[in-house]
Formats: C-alpha cells, structure tokens, sequence
C-alpha cells in the first residue's frame, strides 16, 4: 500500500498509514490543523435503507479514528437529500422514499453507528444532525441569490457523478444536478453552526466536497468575512475493491449490513474470514483498531498462517460491529464446521503419551523422516486443535483426543493413551 508519509498530525498519519488517505484540500494547512486544535469533522449518510453495509466500512472506522485522536465527528444523516438522490456512481435516477420510510431508515442508521463511535455530550462524542432540518426551510429564490450564484454550470459539467452519465447518454434530471449544491450548503451550514472545518467522504465524492469547500470560503469572502473559523477543508479515501474486483461489501447473495436482524454476527464473520488473501493487511488496517506494528507483523502471514490473520481479521471485525461475545461464538461455530466438514478427512491414530512430536509424525505417516517433521514446525505447518506448535521438542504428555495438521493435507486425529 502507498502512504503519505510527511504528515506531522497523529490522525492524519495514522489516517495515511492505515490506507485511509487519498486526497486533501489544501494538505499543509489542514495538516497544521490537526496539530493546533481539536477539529470537528463530518461525513454524511443517505438514509436509502434501515442499516448501514459493509460498504460503508471505510468512512465509519474514519469517524472512530477521530474519536480515538480526541477530534470531534459530526454523522449528517441526508433526511432531505435522499429525497434527491446522489448521481455520483449511479447510473439511473435513486427511487424516491416515503417521508415514514426515510425516518425508519434514520433511526436504522443511528442504531448501526452508535456500536461503532460514542454519541453524547463529551468533547470528542459525535453529534448526529438531520440535513432535512434545514433544507425543508430553503427558500428558493433566496437560495439561488445566497448560494447559487457560486456555482459554474460549467464546471459541474466536468465532474464524473455528471460527466460519465452523460457520456453514456443516461438521464440526469435538474433534481439530480442539484445534489451537489445541496451537499455543498450542508457544509456550509455545519461550518456556520458547529465550526466544522472538515468534510471527509468517499474519493467519488471529491467534485461534491471541493464545492463545499469553496462555497463556505466565497460566501466568507462574500460577507467580507475574514473569521478564520470559516476556512474549510476537504478530505478524501479511496473508494475499495477487492483484488478478484468486486465491490466492498457485496457478495452473489447480497449486501455484508451492520445490522444482526439484516446479517447474522455469523456470516458477517464469514464474510471477511474469506477475505481473499492479497486482501487481507489491507482490511486489518483498514477495519480494525488492532495496532499497526500488530498488523505489519500479521502481513508477513504466508501458508498456512494467514489463515490465522484470516481468523483475527474476522474476530476483530466482528468484534467491532457485534460484540465481543458474538465473535467468540462466530469464531468457536466456524472452527467447528471445519473439523466437522473434514472429519473424514482425519484418520484416527493410537499413540502412547510421553512421545515427542517429532516422532509421532514419524510413526504415523506424516512425514518420511524426523528432519522434515523439523522443517514442518519450524514453518509453522504443524498445528494441534487448531494451534500452531513452534516447539521442536514438543511432547504430547497428556491422554485424550487431538486433532494433528501437517501441511494442509494431512489431517489425523491423535488417541492418546
């Protein structure tokens, strides 16, 4: 992964080091920001369904990042411009939802987000606004002579959410085109009200925030207005595929949601312990709080270990969004489908106990020679009840049963007498 390395911030390197970073409004000033004051940052929601998915994953764990530095997020959750619809990536008009469907998606929403950041009244608890709160009360002549007059048609004809649908000859009706006005105005009217200086969404988003950006410093300049307070900022992440292609948080049967009712805590577990295995330093980076000396050790994982960053992977995310128990009971549950699902796989062996390791593979089969039993664990490919063994002079000095992995194709289960 590439970083920007020569951030003097802590939030903007960690940002950078987790593979968060992907573009900035003016990157020295917002970087000398961060290391002045604690700075209050929004990124908004679409209230299109009643949870969050795992597509969303990116921008929530950015709102914890600035939570963990001590900054503060404000979640704009669009009750007014999901009755628009963003054109950015889409390539036909969003359905239009009832007023009592978008409230029902809003509360989903808020319940979603609050098992990932604190909301309440500390200095750095996120503050949850409504942009329907405002914009209901817009009057439109006052509104094009306030705000509007600061928008080149132009040059929202270059923006990708307009230009590729153009290119393809797909309709973009006048109450799409306004989206990114109305984004604009939501950061101009969290800048006025809360002093935020930042917005922060998906790099899809860059045309849409760069004109927040502007319009919260040309109205400024309008007024005469030379209150620092008012500058303002735009950062961007990268919008994430996975290395076989596919769109973050999509699989054949549907969306990864954050909530339990919509996706059970089991197969959101599932979901990432098959995380393709180029992906995988990525997503602990990215959807975890793991440390990231932990992680560049985890992504040295090759073999049969990075099935074990697989697993943490998946514990630590699940943890995060379910529950601590829950994931100890995803994981305990997918431990159990794999001896079950390669139970005919084991073959049963008598052994005696007291016996050193090395000379039970030998015994039974698994390896041709003491040598290469040696090299198996040595490489971490020797494994009890799911546990590498690292020790060359382990002994099995207990009775019972144990399951014995050698490389990824020898399985036995060991009877100890």
């Amino acid at each position: 992964m590439n970083f920007k390395s020569d951030f003097s911030s802590n939030f903007l390197r960690e940002f950078s080091e987790r593979g968060f970073f992907a573009q900035a409004t003016h990157s020295d000033e917002l970087d000398d920001l961060f290391c002045s004051e604690k700075v209050t940052a929004y990124i908004g929601f679409d209230c299109t369904a009643k949870s969050l998915h795992a597509g969303s994953l990116i921008q929530i764990m950015i709102l914890r990042l600035l939570q963990k530095h001590g900054h503060k997020p404000i979640v704009l959750l669009g009750g007014g411009t999901t009755r628009i619809g963003d054109p950015s990536g889409k390539d036909e008009a969003r359905q239009i939802l009832s007023e009592d469907k978008i409230k029902e998606n809003l509360l989903g929403i808020r319940k979603t987000l609050e098992k990932f950041i604190t909301f309440g009244g500390g200095a750095a608890s996120a503050t949850l606004v409504n942009n329907y709160d405002w914009l209901r009360h817009l009057n439109y002549i006052d509104f094009l002579g306030e705000v509007g007059r600061h928008f080149s048609i132009n040059r929202m004809l270059t923006f990708d959410s307009v230009k590729a649908r153009l290119e393809r000859e797909q309709p973009l009706s006048f109450l799409e085109f306004n989206y990114m006005i109305l984004q604009a105005y939501d950061f101009f009217e969290l800048n006025q009200k809360y002093n935020c200086r930042l917005q922060i969404g998906g790099s899809d988003q860059w045309g849409n925030i760069v004109n927040g950006v502007e319009l919260v410093r040309r109205i400024a300049a309008a007024k005469n207005d030379k209150n620092e307070a008012r500058e303002a900022f735009g950062l961007t992440s990268p919008l994430l595929t996975t290395t076989d292609g596919k769109k973050m948080g999509k699989t054949a049967d549907g969306a990864v949601w954050l909530d339990e009712t919509m996706l059970s805590a089991f197969d959101y577990f599932q979901y990432f312990r098959n995380t393709h295995d180029a992906d995988v330093g990525k997503f602990l980076r990215l959807f975890t709080d793991l440390d990231l000396e932990e992680i560049k050790e985890l992504e040295k994982s090759e073999g049969v270990e990075i099935n074990k960053a697989k697993e943490i992977l998946a514990f630590e995310t699940t943890k995060i969004c379910h529950g601590e128990k829950a994931a100890t009971e995803a994981l305990q549950k997918a431990r159990e489908i794999f001896v079950s699902k390669n139970s005919n796989a084991f073959e049963e062996r008598e052994v005696s106990t007291g016996q050193k390791l090395t000379e039970i593979m030998k015994e039974i089969g698994a390896v041709e020679s003491g040598s290469e039993a040696k090299r198996l664990i040595e490489g971490k490919g020797v494994k009890i009840n799911g546990e590498a063994v690292l020790d060359l002079q382990y002994i099995l000095d207990q009775t019972g049963e144990f399951n014995l992995s050698v490389g990824k194709k020898k399985f036995f289960k060991l009877i100890v007498k």
